[in-house]
């Protein structure tokens, strides 16, 4: 399944001073996958491109922060 929220697993060396953190993610852009813009390609409205930050529903890309188990 195609998603846009890679995970890698970071080597954990047997010295290391903090706890280790066994698994990472990171966002890729969705422009990464479109290649050259296919004519005709669907449009938000203009008050939704506004409020979501692009014209095609093929380049939004929702950004879900990091969440917190505890407060700092």
């Amino acid at each position: 399944m195609f998603t846009q929220q890679k995970v890698y697993h970071p080597y954990v060396g047997p010295f290391d001073p903090c706890p280790p953190v066994r698994i990472k993610t990171y966002q890729t852009p969705p422009q990464l996958y479109l290649g050259f813009q296919p004519p005709g390609l669907p449009q938000f409205p203009p008050r939704e491109a506004l409020r979501r930050g692009t014209l095609w529903p093929a380049l939004f890309s929702p950004y879900e922060g990091r969440r917190r188990d505890s407060a700092p």
